[in-house]
């Protein structure tokens, strides 16, 4: 499978679907070995197949349209989630009701019991703390739990992003060509003097004219940052590096600085572009999958769950899923391995 457009579908690249390690596919073979009458009517049925492709690239295309019907409906209760992150507004004690663990509640009790005492005594020389705005932290919390988005934050991205308020997910409007806006909306600060940094991923959901059984669903194709306007000497998607430079008749030395790219989440709004005739180095082809990739985690897990991100239990769920996997690969290898014992055990003389 191709990784760049398994990014594009926000899927994982797994060699080979469909088939058997270490065996050939020879499903064009086996055509060429049918009657013709028979391979007409092969080609009859593929006809037909091509005809659902392209009825399934429609069926895409209205859910799409449902996706922007209801993130109307969602967006009320991600503008709650915001108020409250942000210390916007103070939620009701009915509105911070949630079930928890009794075993866990009554644990809490034990502790704070034996904690009673202490803090009672300290009480009047410790100084009073302000309780904290909203959730502090809270997207970059998100951003350095998920392994994906952590190695793209550096240690200087970290004061910026604590002014992160939140990230919106906008679909196109009907009529208009298949993408989705990823909107990342910054309180004022030091740094730059955008308010809302924009993340285009244009998509496409119709079969390939030249390969129509590929088809699988709509599927990235391009992306599109946005220019930001970074404050003098702010601008962390680059650095100042001096170099020594030696005259070479005079003999003189001269120190001169110059800038060059440096490692930064911000480097996300100014993506590799995909080549119009698809011809891409290795290194572009893998960073154009990988943001592919992260513009649909983002979509699809970290925006709508962004409080389970936060908590770490979406988290969990992730490894849970992640372990059941390599636990069933593990017991397919493992009933290879016994049809092979069986094999071994034959009697080479019956």
């Amino acid at each position: 499978m191709d990784p760049v457009k398994a990014a594009r579908r926000g899927e994982q690249a797994i060699p080979n679907p469909g088939g058997q390690m270490g065996k050939p596919v020879v499903f064009p073979f086996m055509e060429s070995m049918l009657p013709k009458v028979v391979k007409r009517r092969v080609h009859a049925l593929k006809r037909l197949q091509e005809q659902c492709a392209h009825i399934e690239a429609k069926f895409y295309e209205e859910v799409h349209e449902l996706e922007r019907k209801y993130a109307t409906l969602y967006q009320p209760l991600f503008d709650k989630r915001r108020e409250i992150v942000t210390g916007a507004v103070e939620p009701t004690d009915e509105e911070c009701e949630w079930p928890t663990d009794e075993d866990e509640e009554e644990e809490l009790a034990e502790e704070v019991k034996e904690k009673a005492t202490i803090e009672d005594a300290k009480k009047e020389e410790a100084k009073p703390e302000e309780d904290p705005k909203g959730i502090p932290d809270f997207w970059l919390t998100i951003f350095k739990s998920v392994d994906m988005l952590s190695d793209m934050v550096q240690e200087h991205d970290e004061p910026i992003l604590k002014h992160l308020r939140d990230i919106q997910v906008k679909f196109s409007e009907p009529g208009q060509p298949m993408s989705f806006t990823l909107e990342f909306h910054f309180e004022p600060n030091g740094y730059f003097n955008n308010a809302v940094l924009t993340k285009v991923y244009k998509m496409k959901s119709e079969p390939d004219a030249s390969d129509p059984f590929s088809f699988e669903g709509p599927e990235i194709i391009d992306c599109e940052g946005c220019q930001i306007d970074w404050h003098k000497g702010k601008d962390v998607t680059v650095k100042t590096i001096k170099k020594k430079q030696k005259h070479k008749g005079r003999g003189t030395v001269r120190t001169v600085t110059k800038q060059v790219p440096n490692d930064s989440f911000f480097n996300f709004f100014n993506p590799v572009k995909a080549s119009p005739d698809g011809e891409m180095d290795e290194d572009s082809e893998f960073n154009l999958a990988t943001d592919f990739e992260i513009g649909h985690f983002f979509r699809e897990r970290i925006v709508p769950r962004a409080v389970l991100y936060f908590t770490g239990e979406a988290l969990e769920d992730e490894s849970f899923e992640e372990e059941e996997m390599e636990e069933g690969d593990e017991e397919e290898q493992d009933e290879e391995g016994d049809e092979d014992d069986e094999e071994g055990d034959t009697d080479p003389k019956a």
